[in-house]
């Protein structure tokens, strides 16, 4: 029995010591996978389709020639990129002017001076459009996508799922989980969209299979 169980257990025992109902199952009879197999071309479609709508902006890259594309996404950065210890041999693409500089523990005032950052990612679904970062060494730790003001992220076909509960299945659940879904966005009291409170303003994905 985990320390969880514990807790739940003696809730439950003190509610039902107190006269309160057991509490209902909860129905789990919802859709747990989607018509179409990872990387489909119908949930490339859509994922597109979805990330565009968000304001995010869609590459394409074959998959032996990522740094082609990252190269047009880091274009206009100048200064110095942020990546992740483990970014793929690869990925990094000769004769950017930005400087390429690897995460080893950078402080908060460092990545605020950061012109961007490039990542993998650990899963993406179609239907709504997002991203799932895990940490896993070709995404490095949260802090790293949250500062910089542009995010360049390299997704795999093969990642694209169709539903929430695909993409949750295909996540580590003890790994630090970030959902991007587009470039960071809220609104202030007056309903008036804001840009990039919580997060990069830019979202380009590179999609590449």
């Amino acid at each position: 029995m985990t320390a969880r169980d514990e807790v739940l257990g003696r809730i439950r025992a003190a509610n039902a010591a107190a006269g309160h109902p057991a509490p209902q199952e909860v129905p789990r009879d919802y859709h747990r996978a989607g018509a179409h197999p990872a990387g489909a071309p119908e949930l490339l479609e859509l994922f597109r389709d979805r990330l565009v709508d968000y304001k995010a902006t869609v590459l394409e890259a074959p998959a032996d020639d990522v740094a082609k594309a990252v190269r047009a996404a880091l274009a206009d950065a100048t200064g110095r990129v942020v990546v992740p210890p483990g970014l793929p041999d690869g990925w990094w693409p000769d004769g950017l002017a930005a400087t390429r500089v690897t995460d080893d523990g950078l402080s908060p005032a460092d990545l605020d001076t950061a012109a961007a950052v490039l990542t993998g990612c650990a899963a993406a679904c179609a239907t709504t459009g997002t991203i799932a970062l895990d940490g896993s060494p070709d995404q490095g730790r949260r802090a790293i996508t949250l500062v910089p003001d542009v995010h360049v992220c390299v997704v795999r076909t093969d990642q694209v799922v169709q539903t929430v509960p695909e993409m949750l299945a295909a996540l580590e659940p003890t790994r630090p989980i970030t959902f991007v879904s587009g470039p960071s966005a809220t609104s202030d009291i007056e309903l008036e969209r804001v840009e990039g409170v919580h997060g990069p303003r830019t979202l380009i994905v590179v999609l590449t299979g």
